[in-house]
């Protein structure tokens, strides 16, 4: 990875596999937004996926105290570690508060608010396994980051639609209060996946 020793290519490892762990869970919360309602079990095996995401952040950050030489600014792979990890928190903290506040099937607008975040993990996977050639790759990477911006947009209208939505129609007070905090969750999901394209647009102009 750029051009370092494979003592120093194992960030791009752990980027890899936390981007695994990101994307495994999206697609997981689409499938559990799918459903009639939200078990113990979905809960559980989320946390199980933040736990993995925490085990490879706490591993990029021990590597980086003992690394002298980094493929990138130690700033950077900081924040990137950061920022991976958040999408997973917020993912989990997703289905978390859909299982306590005992929801039922979410409305289609929410379906597809998180079909728009398991895109953007998409770009971002394709976006971190084109960063060990990133001189030659970087306009892959520029149009990932630009798609998440897109898909960034799209949420963010599909998000005020939803909650407009909830006030016209929906009549129970306390549904509303349940569903706008959800969306909020999901949205600032989104947000993080937006937070992740900054961030490698910022990498590949420090780097070119």
């Amino acid at each position: 990875m750029f051009g370092l020793s494979p003592k120093e290519d194992k960030f791009y490892l752990l980027f890899t596999q936390s981007t695994q762990i990101v994307s495994k869970t999206l697609k997981r919360l689409q499938d559990i937004m799918q459903q009639d309602s939200v078990s113990s079990e979905d809960a559980a095996q989320m946390h199980r996926f933040e736990h993995e995401a925490d085990n490879i952040t706490n591993q990029i950050m021990e590597r980086l105290n003992s690394t002298f030489i980094t493929p990138l600014d130690r700033e950077d792979i900081y924040k990137l570690a950061q920022v991976l990890d958040d999408i997973v928190d917020f993912a989990e903290g997703t289905v978390e508060r859909m299982l306590l506040y005992r929801t039922g099937k979410p409305s289609l607008g929410a379906q597809e608010l998180v079909h728009l975040v398991e895109l953007a993990t998409q770009q971002i996977q394709s976006a971190f396994s084109c960063l060990g050639n990133i001189h030659f790759k970087k306009t892959t990477i520029l149009a990932a980051a630009e798609e998440i911006y897109h898909l960034e947009s799209a949420g963010d209208k599909l998000y005020r639609q939803e909650v407009a939505r909830l006030f016209e129609f929906e009549k129970d007070p306390i549904e509303i209060i349940k569903w706008k905090e959800i969306l909020e969750h999901i949205e600032t999901t989104l947000d993080h996946c937006e937070s992740i394209a900054d961030l490698l647009k910022s990498v590949v102009l420090k780097y070119d």
